[in-house]
């Protein structure tokens, strides 16, 4: 997930990554438990101040869209309802374990896709 930032917007630029986030999580772009980059690595391709990133996750956390773990960062926090959390799980075990047998992903969605016909 790509975000971007507009300098010439007059909503400011902490508020603009803020609705970025809340929108992919919303859309389903980014889904539970998927990791957000980190403050500095987010600023720094963005061009802005460490500061300016930390205020769009202190208050994505408010709003509990994003949960921080300590040194292990921030994620998307669950939402929804169980079963859709539970089905978000299994997909990112799925693609974990895919990735690590070494199949990329046109080949794995075609496994999911036999699954289902099957």
């Amino acid at each position: 997930m790509r975000f971007s930032i507009d300098a010439s917007a007059a909503t400011p630029p902490y508020e603009q990554l803020r609705v970025q986030v809340r929108d992919a999580v919303a859309a389903g772009e980014l889904i539970a438990g998927a990791k957000l980059p980190t403050v500095r690595a987010l600023a720094e391709q963005l061009g802005l101040a460490v500061n300016t990133v930390a205020r769009a996750y202190r208050e994505l956390e408010t709003d509990g869209i994003i949960e921080t773990r300590g040194r292990a960062g921030s994620f998307v926090a669950p939402q929804g309802d169980a079963v859709r959390r539970q089905a978000e799980a299994a997909a990112r075990a799925f693609v974990e374990q895919a990735r690590r047998l070494g199949l990329d992903d046109a080949s794995a969605l075609d496994l999911v896709r036999a699954a289902q016909r099957g």
